[in-house]
């Protein structure tokens, strides 16, 4: 038969593990900063790279003069969540700006887009341009229920452009698409 030890004398043979080791803490703590800042510098560099490859995309237009004294058909405030090549929601376009999210006033007229971002760069859609408008669900980096998206799809250069804005109001959508729908249709039927 064995003799049981009393436990005092097993707490008395060992002694507790350190409660923190600082040094491999620090090491850990510095490993993941730098492969944070690592992993944003990648990012940072694709965005480069992208803006790079699109740069044959030419300069927006500015808003004409006298844009403001034509009659407004509507007005919008909400946000601008990106521009893409059209019918290829995931395809972001960065080149001058489009691919900067922000808050957006938009103004049509029978002259056509007035895309103003604060804290972003302008720009104008001359009613030639436009497309179309429509409800979708998504844009690059943003998704929302059915219809949650004013997606209007215009020509720049050689490219259709769509670009995506939610207005503070989402019940004004459908009247912009209607709206743009009109506009495109006039502006077909004068250009024949």
């Amino acid at each position: 038969m064995t003799s049981l030890t009393p436990l005092y004398q097993l707490a008395a043979d060992r002694k507790s593990a350190e409660v923190t080791d600082w040094s491999a803490r620090i090491s850990w703590v510095v490993g993941l900063v730098v492969l944070i800042a690592f992993v944003y510098w990648l990012m940072r560099q694709g965005w480069k790279w992208r803006g790079s490859l699109q740069s044959d995309l030419p300069e927006l237009a500015a808003t004409p003069e006298g844009y403001a004294d034509g009659e407004k058909l509507l007005t919008l405030s909400g946000r601008y969540h990106a521009s893409t090549t059209a019918g290829q929601w995931l395809d972001r376009i960065v080149a001058h700006g489009l691919g900067t999210r922000s808050r957006v006033e938009l103004t049509l007229t029978e002259q056509g887009l007035d895309v103003v971002r604060p804290g972003a760069a302008d720009f104008f859609v001359p009613a030639a341009a436009l497309r179309e408008a429509r409800l979708d669900k998504g844009i690059a980096g943003k998704v929302l229920p059915e219809g949650g998206l004013l997606i209007i799809t215009w020509a720049h250069g050689d490219q259709l452009i769509d670009s995506g804005f939610r207005s503070d109001r989402s019940a004004e959508h459908p009247a912009w698409v209607e709206a743009i729908d009109q506009l495109t249709s006039t502006t077909e039927g004068t250009a024949r």
